[in-house]
């Protein structure tokens, strides 16, 4: 797999997962249709690694690797699950665009990355405005639209450390074991969640319902987080977050269209801010450059 084909695979499944975790959810609890998706990314990529007869490595780096990626798949799917059933999935990839700024911050705090970087900080600023823009209180915007902004913020919040974490820890071991590592263990505790909360299994589902979980389970799960975790490897946590500058554009064009989402002047002008704001923060250095 060359770098490229993997960053264009992420920004098509980035893209449609939002809409595809909407449809899941739409006749069952979140917590199905999420452990259902996880336990079916678990067994194909076991499959895979018996097929491929690649070696699933036990040394220290890979299994504090496999409980970064783990913890946090689970803590950040739980947050961005829950926070859809009250957002559209448009807005779901507007608000995860803010990862790149969430992960200069975190950086500074756990890297000792410089933080006095004027470009970066204007450009997080106009981020941050662009998202009360959309959420401030208004006509059109519930108590629980708020919540479940702030629970799909918290959500990029858990996937930045993570995402640093991984690369922190620095193992040499394939995308595929780091994708299988992460749901393993990641999926007892998406089981036990459902077991706890919910343990109901729906007594029918459409084929809508079934079509986004399938394609969350092989696409979102399995093929997106192996692309994920092999770019991870050879460009920085940086890099990768600069792809949230295309998939809320793609997101919220795919929620108008095929699941009628409105597209409101608020929607609209804040994801404009959001979208400008990581322009800046990503390339606006050389406005600040001397001459």
């Amino acid at each position: 797999m060359s770098v490229p084909a993997a960053l264009m695979g992420i920004i098509l499944i980035w893209s449609t997962t939002p809409l595809a975790i909407k449809w899941s959810s739409e006749e069952v609890g979140f917590l199905f249709g999420l452990s259902a998706r996880m336990l079916l990314g678990v067994l194909i990529c076991l499959t895979l690694l018996a097929l491929l007869r690649q070696p699933f490595k036990w040394h220290r780096a890979a299994r504090h690797t496999y409980l970064a990626s783990g913890l946090g798949l689970y803590f950040a799917m739980m947050c961005v699950y829950w926070g859809a059933q009250y957002i559209s999935s448009g807005l779901v990839a507007v608000v995860y665009g803010l990862l790149p700024m969430l992960t200069f911050f975190i950086s500074a705090m756990l890297l000792g990355e410089p933080l006095r970087q004027p470009a970066k900080l204007l450009g997080a600023l106009l981020g941050f405005v662009g998202l009360l823009v959309v959420f401030k209180p208004q006509d059109g915007v519930s108590a629980m639209a708020v919540a479940g902004a702030a629970a799909v913020f918290a959500s990029a919040t858990i996937h930045s450390i993570s995402m640093i974490w991984v690369k922190r820890i620095g193992a040499e071991i394939s995308a595929l074991a780091v994708t299988t590592g992460g749901l393993m263990v990641a999926v007892p505790l998406y089981l036990c969640t459902w077991l706890l909360f919910d343990g109901q299994l729906p007594a029918m589902l459409s084929d809508k319902t079934i079509g986004a979980i399938v394609y969350l389970g092989v696409m979102g799960s399995v093929v997106g987080f192996i692309a994920f975790y092999y770019a991870l490897r050879y460009v920085s946590a940086s890099a990768i977050a600069l792809l949230t500058l295309i998939t809320p554009v793609l997101a919220l064009a795919l929620g108008y269209w095929f699941n009628h989402e409105p597209l409101s002047a608020e929607i609209i002008t804040g994801a404009v801010f959001i979208l400008f704001g990581l322009a800046l923060h990503n390339w606006g250095g050389k406005l600040f450059r001397p001459a």
